[in-house]
């Protein structure tokens, strides 16, 4: 499945990068990403991974509820060790279940919604959602470590990239 492949090639991409990047700059507050470090980022965008892959049994996700894991951010090898297993967990995904997904976006915590949704749909929007840090980081790398080479596509949308070919 074709969705199964994108979602394995986000994460392959992440671990390519954690791979490449060394220990003092994954965990280097960089001012442009205004303090934040490379770390913080792909533990960010690989807990809502994480989030669906723990909770998608129980039918209900809740990506507020992430453990915001300081190791995961600061320890490269387990980043690499948790890429490994969310790779696991995506290839076993044979067919889309129903899922619901609880948001709140009250500063108070209290107006919660139940959202239906499904588990290719939160497949979907992990991708997106890993781009966009993918981007954020591409800028970190930018500045703080020009040795690792990314891809021209890293933190780029596929429809960006293929309006700008249907441009060229």
């Amino acid at each position: 499945m074709k969705l199964v492949e994108a979602c394995k090639d986000i994460l392959g991409q992440l671990e390519n990068v954690i791979y490449d990047l060394s220990d003092q700059h994954f965990t280097l507050p960089i001012e442009t990403l205004n303090n934040s470090t490379i770390g913080q980022h792909m533990r960010h965008t690989l807990e809502f991974f994480t989030c669906l892959m723990n909770n998608h049994n129980s039918g209900l996700i809740n990506y507020d509820n992430r453990d915001h894991d300081k190791v995961i951010e600061s320890d490269r090898t387990i980043a690499l060790e948790l890429i490994r297993d969310l790779k696991g967990f995506i290839s076993s995904i044979k067919e889309d279940r129903p899922l619901k997904l609880d948001a709140c976006y009250s500063l108070d915590g209290n107006d919660v919604v139940t959202i239906d949704t499904n588990l290719y749909r939160e497949l979907t929007y992990n991708i997106e959602h890993a781009i966009h840090h993918m981007a954020i980081i591409k800028i970190g790398l930018k500045e703080v470590a020009t040795y690792v080479t990314v891809p021209s596509h890293f933190g780029v949308a596929v429809s960006t990239i293929k309006y700008q070919k249907d441009q060229a």
